[in-house]
């Protein structure tokens, strides 16, 4: 695929200069745009549009979940982290690491500072092993509450233009690309 810069305003404020409109550049049919202005030459949902559509409304949640926990003093991985324990108290590191995407060497970091803060609580010496089941304290459970809320807002403005039959679909449609990937499902 080859990617043409074009700024897009429908999507992002276009630069001084920059095309306003996808359809702008000469010699190409149709586009998706991005907010940084590259457009693609495929736009069929299911070619390579989709899943650069489906990275940039990950990268757009990301920073608004991380835009309403700043003033909370959390990130995207801390509320994660609470977030996975409170489902599933006793994770050990290396869970913990797969479940918010992040190394087991960062979400030790993690761990670390949140043992300090006195949100999580992990044993001096490991019960079986290696293993340091980790378990959320009542300090924990609070950062969380407040944490779940502000993203909660957040999901709840992503969807606000969908009806309850479009999220549904729109769930359903995720959950199938999700599980088509996972089980190597080419669409053959």
């Amino acid at each position: 695929m080859s990617w043409t810069p074009v700024a897009c305003s429908q999507i992002a404020a276009p630069m001084p200069g920059w095309a306003t409109d996808a359809r702008s550049v000469p010699g190409t049919t149709s586009r998706s745009a991005n907010a940084i202005g590259f457009v693609s030459k495929t736009t069929a949902c299911g070619g390579p549009v989709c899943g650069y559509l489906l990275k940039e409304a990950s990268s757009a949640l990301r920073a608004a979940m991380e835009e309403v926990l700043r003033p909370l003093g959390t990130s995207v991985t801390h509320y994660s982290c609470l977030e996975l324990l409170a489902q599933r108290p006793g994770l050990s590191n290396s869970e913990l690491a797969r479940g918010a995407f992040v190394t087991r060497q960062s979400m030790n970091v993690l761990l670390q500072t949140l043992e300090r803060e006195g949100s999580v609580t992990r044993p001096a010496a490991a019960p079986v092993g290696k293993v340091l089941p980790t378990r959320l304290t009542p300090r924990g459970r609070a950062n969380l509450e407040k944490a779940t809320a502000a993203v909660r807002s957040v999901e709840v403005r992503m969807l606000a233009g969908m009806t309850g039959t479009e999220q549904s679909e729109a769930f359903r449609i995720l959950q199938s690309m999700t599980r088509s990937l996972r089980d190597g499902d080419d669409g053959a």
